[in-house]
């Protein structure tokens, strides 16, 4: 079953909380999408959230150049998606310019701040701006947002910034680099997902992109929720609240890993009877647990990097409550410690009450060594090269067509 499935499932069939109230959580964002992944990706993240009973999405916004973008959410309110640059381009979008989708941000910055103010600020622990990092409106919009919300507010401004596939062609490379130079110093921490490191071999384009958001909100969706506090009668042993989050995304560029594995119930199949000695299920559980650590953290991240570069790092156990331990969490968190050098190395669980798995999410932040940030640089230079040299050669060809060596005089 998968996470949306699983999710309403446990919508359905467990209580909101104690007395019937709804569940606390520690950590609370306003969502703010830009441009039409950032839209579409923040759409999925209040579907996600609704799903699992409304954990950590306090408000989610839309901001775009493009009309017809803005009317293909569904679950973003009315009020909160934002139409900008009318007066420039009419509702049809800035056609991948990112230095257009910059100005018409920067001139319709009220109109975006009119919606902010409905946001109760006071109730959210930071701003997530999302945006596919290609385009226009989003790759250019982006980083303007997030200087005026750091102007603004003392809340942390964090950036999910979605990198193009490397087939879409050299001006969204070149608007990616453009953009991530730009974002990452506006913003206090840079989430990056690879679009690259995700697309399947004869995946159709629509397909692929659904398939690639349902990734970027199950990663960072389980993060963000990991916050909340208890589920019934089960309470995570070490919380993941809102100041381990902070302080690990306390500046630079991170990427998420996960990995987990289906367990069987004490009570499932014949194991079962072999299964009365509790030290020999404890550490069956630790050494699960520490595996998935080193899955999630070696395996595919969400921007593949050298993980003996991050600063900072997170871990947090999912899943199963009677499948998870502080043992296993603490293990995992020390293999992460030595494998990254970093003593700041945080950890926690976050119990899932009917959940048939256990997983395991790694936060590295601060990363360095990262071989496609390098690449998207390099490619980026010389896209930008090749693009002036061919304006260069076209405003002289041009010269040279309309050159009638002074025989010829204007019209006017």
């Amino acid at each position: 079953m998968d996470e949306y499935s699983m999710a309403r499932a446990l919508e359905n069939s467990t209580d909101r909380g104690t007395g019937g109230r709804p569940r606390e959580t520690t950590m609370k964002l306003a969502l703010i999408g830009f441009g039409q992944a950032g839209g579409k990706i923040v759409d999925e993240f209040l579907a996600y959230d609704s799903a699992i009973d409304n954990s950590f999405v306090e408000a989610a916004i839309a901001v775009n150049s493009a009309t017809t973008d803005l009317q293909g959410l569904d679950y973003i309110p009315q009020e909160n998606r934002i139409l900008i640059g009318q007066t420039r381009v009419k509702g049809h979008g800035v056609g991948a310019d990112n230095e257009l989708g910059a100005e018409v941000t920067e001139a319709d910055i009220d109109e975006i701040q009119g919606a902010i103010d409905r946001v109760p600020v006071h109730e959210i622990d930071a701003f997530l701006i999302v945006a596919g990092m290609g385009g226009g409106t989003g790759s250019g919009g982006a980083p303007v947002l997030a200087r005026h919300l750091k102007r603004i507010y003392t809340e942390p401004v964090y950036g999910l910034g979605i990198l193009p596939g490397t087939d879409e062609g050299g001006i969204y490379t070149l608007n990616a680099a453009r953009s991530f130079k730009t974002l990452v110093d506006e913003v206090d921490n840079l989430l990056v997902f690879d679009n690259d490191a995700w697309r399947s071999a004869g995946e159709s384009v629509g397909s692929g992109y659904d398939r690639i958001n349902h990734e970027i909100v199950e990663r960072f969706g389980l993060l963000f929720a990991a916050g909340e506090v208890g589920q019934n009668d089960h309470v995570a042993e070490s919380v993941v609240d809102s100041s381990e989050i902070i302080n690990t995304l306390e500046s630079g560029v991170s990427t998420i890993g996960y990995a987990s594995e289906t367990v069987e119930s004490a009570n499932d199949g014949l194991l079962s009877s072999f299964r009365s000695d509790t030290e020999f299920d404890e550490g069956t559980a630790t050494n699960r647990m520490t595996s998935l650590v080193r899955k999630a953290t070696l395996g595919r991240l969400t921007l593949p990097c050298d993980a003996a570069s991050a600063d900072r790092g997170l871990v947090v156990a999912t899943g199963s409550p009677e499948h998870l331990n502080r043992k296993g969490v603490e293990r995992g968190r020390q293999w992460l410690e030595d494998e990254t050098g970093s003593m700041e190395i945080r950890g926690g669980d976050y119990p899932l009450p009917g959940r048939d798995d256990v997983g395991a999410i790694v936060l590295l932040s601060g990363v360095t060594a990262v071989p496609r940030i390098d690449q998207l640089q390099q490619v980026a230079i010389e896209a930008q090269e090749t693009t002036e040299s061919v304006r260069a050669n076209a405003q002289e060809d041009f010269a040279t067509l309309v050159d009638t060596s002074g025989e010829l005089d204007a019209l006017f």
